[in-house]
């Protein structure tokens, strides 16, 4: 695929978005579907009719959207996000393309909280994709931190991922460091809190970003968790993460899985 051909479809995927603020079909009846579009997020309905549907209330609830970072794998197209929804929110949308068309999204939701234990937000940090000739690399060394960290395959492993304490956090309850990972894992032991990773389903990558897609609980109750890193000579670098739960079968609006 050429970095034209790549450009492209960020373009359209980035246009979708801004048609929640615009109000604006223009975007979603040109780059959508009209006929296939499998929609996961549960609080929605299949099709293409229900996104068109959906805009003018978007449009008079003053939506916002400022897309942060964008990557591509193959068909996929990742984009990191602020959306002003009912306040300040960070969402991953994930559209698949096919024949330069969407045919297929899913997206992750979290509220943006202002302070965080690193100083630093839940959306700044680096934004430049580069290393491409890396992605693959890139990809295995995540999907292996993934299981054997975060599944815990292999915990033992946990300071091999990374350069001694450089590592820069951006989740809202975890301070920088691999000193911060420690602290925030007994802070969850010590309360009581269960936080745990049962699968991945998607590793999707571009030169030195990676976003892994995964399934577990977090209190009992099912969630699905977005993690974004950013590696750097071999090593994780920086880490951005949205965590969302699942919608009971009662609440959902499609037949479709999160995942």
């Amino acid at each position: 695929m050429t970095i034209q051909h790549q450009n492209e479809l960020v373009r359209k995927a980035i246009a979708v978005l801004e048609s929640f603020e615009s109000g604006s079909p223009e975007a979603i009846t040109a780059y959508v579907h009209p006929d296939c579009y499998i929609q996961h997020n549960q609080a929605l309905s299949d099709g293409r009719e229900a996104m068109l549907g959906a805009l003018d209330h978007l449009q008079k609830i003053g939506t916002k959207v400022s897309v942060k970072r964008a990557l591509v794998d193959g068909d996929y197209v990742v984009l990191h996000s602020v959306y002003q929804f009912f306040g300040p929110k960070i969402i991953f949308d994930i559209f698949r393309f096919e024949h330069g068309l969407i045919v297929e999204h899913w997206d992750n939701m979290q509220e943006m909280v202002e302070r965080t234990p690193s100083h630093h937000t839940m959306i700044d940090g680096a934004v430049t994709n580069k290393d491409i000739d890396k992605t693959d690399v890139n990809k295995a060394l995540v999907t292996s931190y993934v299981e054997n960290i975060l599944l815990g395959k292999n915990p033992d492993l946990l300071s091999s991922y990374f350069d001694g304490d450089r590592y820069i956090q951006h989740s809202p309850h975890i301070a920088d460091g691999l000193s911060g990972v420690h602290a925030a894992l007994q802070s969850l032991k010590e309360r009581n809190i269960e936080f745990q990773y049962n699968r991945i389903h998607q590793v999707l990558g571009q030169g030195n970003f990676v976003l892994a897609v995964s399934e577990g609980t977090c209190e009992g109750q099912p969630t699905a968790f977005y993690d974004l890193f950013r590696v750097e000579n071999g090593k994780i670098a920086e880490h951005w993460d949205v965590i969302e739960a699942i919608l009971p079968v009662e609440k959902r609006k499609n037949a479709n899985t999160r995942f």
